[in-house]
């Protein structure tokens, strides 16, 4: 029997002062969390107890479809120099040396590992397919830890592989691992949406996000109510209205005209009398990658999308094949423009072939110094009679056609959508919120078994690399996910299933031995039918333990009190409110109509 006297739950009454989004107040407040340094946290009896409920139910439906391992957390640099990331992450790399000065870092994932055992393991088409998966502690050397456990340097996920002989069999894992996490999730109460995602630094050709929405979030999801289209910021995209050009001016040519002082696209579209629609922004960038000597080179990029329209830089990073983004400086700006900020433009400018964004070699002159990648937001294709910089301090041009008065070296979706635009399928308005990722699935193709040599024979006896998806849950992030969908002013409530007791069984008075008796044998009975019970038996004001209970978690509450001369307890659901009076010989028939865990 658990008794709360006998236990470590240390409630308080107040946040941590930096405290800010809901699940980290509480998770501190509840006695769940503890922090030890920024973005390092210590789970507590209460923590670990729904961690480790979180992590049987994704045991049990990972262990559907695969098979468990647990793998070093200690990697050598060899391995990841092999995929090319050990100077991908950069700074995001937890990196250290041993005594013989050896390079390794602490796993922010385990691609590389477990590509490492499949091409030394597989040999054969007869192999495969092969799903693995572990349950294990990630590291990730966040700059700005923060939002308690949401933004943090040392997590556990749950991280799988699959390897297959092609793109079908790769598509029958992705499907296998899609609907796992559904039934994870489900399991675990969320509220959850699967969203068309961006793969980022893991690569590959396709990727979905599951989400949850709050405003704790720090992901951007796009989503249509009406078709149920839905895709990250990153990824998403809309139906553009079209607009009206402006009517040519004098010959039609480009023309220079006069505006002082106006650098900004909203005092251009005021000057002119225009709306910022008419106006070409420009956005101009080093972009940057790692060489092969581990120095980052950098090659100059600029975006051209309408006045008000807004770069998306991971679209423009993924279309690049770049690792980071910085803004141009004045004497970058110079020497590519020969203009100043404000007032820069495509009109003259010395632009890259199309052909070099297949090969990212920064080190390569293409005979102009002043060459660059211009990139047009295909929202600007077919537009006519637009204004932009003149590259001239003070100067604008009127009447500029994309592709008559300038070239370009790719026309492509780089904007970021905004709310209210039509949805890309229905064409339905589209809303933007906030969300929490909880889980995270990729296509990863070939990027790691190319690169590290993994290989099978196939059916007719040739070497060939299998194909290769990878698969995320962050284990906290789903407690945080499920205190932020159900809190109020006085704690949270977890769904029984991920909760670290389904029932706590609050003893009035413990002076009183009828009381205390009922409310042991209530525990008694309710155990022996499976449910967890916690039994708050301590020498406290029955408001202190009513407002501990509120605070921790628990969905329900049992008060043994005064009504136990009747043969009733009252049974309080911690979610709705709801009181319930109920006899003491039918509680435990009571709960098998609201647990499934009640025998």
């Amino acid at each position: 029997m658990h008794r709360w006297s006998e236990l470590f739950i240390p409630t308080l009454r107040e946040a941590p002062a930096d405290a800010e989004v809901a699940s980290h107040k509480l998770l501190v407040r509840s006695g769940y969390i503890r922090q030890l340094g920024a973005g390092i946290y210590s789970f507590l009896f209460l923590g670990n107890r729904a961690t480790q409920k979180i992590m049987g139910i994704v045991r049990q439906e990972m262990d559907k479809i695969g098979q468990e391992f647990h793998l070093p957390t200690l990697h050598p640099r060899e391995l990841w120099e092999e995929s090319g990331r050990w100077s991908v992450m950069g700074d995001n790399m937890f990196r250290l040396k041993d005594r013989k000065g050896a390079d390794l870092c602490l796993g922010m994932t385990h691609e590389e590992v477990m590509t490492s055992i499949a091409r030394k393991e597989l040999r054969s088409y007869k192999q495969l397919p092969q799903i693995w998966y572990q349950i294990q502690t990630k590291f990730r050397d966040e700059p700005r830890p923060k939002s308690g456990l949401l933004r943090v340097r040392q997590f556990i996920m749950k991280d799988s592989y699959s390897f297959d002989m092609d793109a079908a069999g790769l598509d029958v894992s992705y499907l296998k691992h899609y609907d796992a996490y559904c039934r994870i999730f489900d399991r675990c109460g969320l509220k959850y949406m699967v969203v068309e995602a961006h793969s980022g630094a893991m690569g590959g050709s396709q990727s979905h996000e599951f989400v949850v929405r709050t405003p704790a979030g720090e992901d951007l999801i796009v989503s249509c109510e009406k078709c149920n289209y839905a895709a990250n910021m990153e990824k998403a995209t809309s139906k553009v209205d079209p607009v009206e050009d402006l009517k040519p001016e004098g010959d039609g040519k480009p023309l220079l005209i006069h505006t002082p002082g106006k650098g900004a696209i909203a005092d251009v579209a005021e000057f002119l009398k225009v709306s910022p629609k008419q106006d070409i922004k420009a956005v101009a960038y080093m972009a940057q990658k790692p060489g092969a000597d581990g120095k980052t080179q950098e090659q100059p990029v600029v975006a051209f999308l309408r006045g008000d329209h807004t770069v998306n830089e991971m679209k423009l990073l993924t279309l690049l094949k770049a690792s980071d983004l910085r803004t141009m400086q004045a004497e970058e700006l110079e020497k590519y423009f020969q203009g100043p900020g404000g007032y820069i433009g495509p009109v003259g400018l010395v632009v890259k072939p199309k052909e070099s964004l297949v090969e990212w070699d920064p080190t390569k002159q293409d005979g102009d110094p002043r060459s660059m990648h211009v990139v047009l937001d295909e929202a600007l294709a077919g537009r006519a009679n637009m204004i932009c910089g003149a590259n001239k301090l003070d100067y604008h041009f009127k009447n500029v056609t994309p592709g008559r008065d300038f070239q370009y070296t790719v026309a492509a979706d780089i904007r970021s959508v905004n709310a209210g635009e039509d949805c890309p399928n229905c064409g339905a308005s589209l809303r933007i919120d906030t969300a929490v990722e909880i889980g995270h699935i990729f296509k990863l193709g070939y990027k790691y078994s190319e690169s590290m040599g993994a290989r099978v024979l196939d059916r007719n006896g040739k070497e060939v690399a299998p194909i290769m998806g990878s698969y995320g849950i962050g284990i906290e992030r789903i407690l945080t996910a499920a205190v932020e969908q159900s809190n109020d002013e006085n704690g949270f409530w977890l769904p029984p299933s991920i909760a670290p007791f389904e029932v706590v069984v609050v003893a009035t008075n413990t002076g009183d031995d009828k009381i205390r008796t009922t409310a042991e044998e209530i525990t008694r009975s309710l155990e022996t039918a499976g449910v967890e019970v916690l039994l708050d038996d301590r020498d406290e004001r029955p408001g202190v333990k009513f407002k501990d209970a509120d605070l921790v978690g628990i969905p329900f509450r049992i008060n043994v009190g005064k009504k136990v001369t009747d043969d009733t307890v009252e049974v309080v659901q911690r979610s709705t409110r709801q009181s319930t009076d109920v006899k003491i010989p039918a509680i435990r028939e009571y709960f098998q109509g609201l647990l499934p865990s009640a025998r």
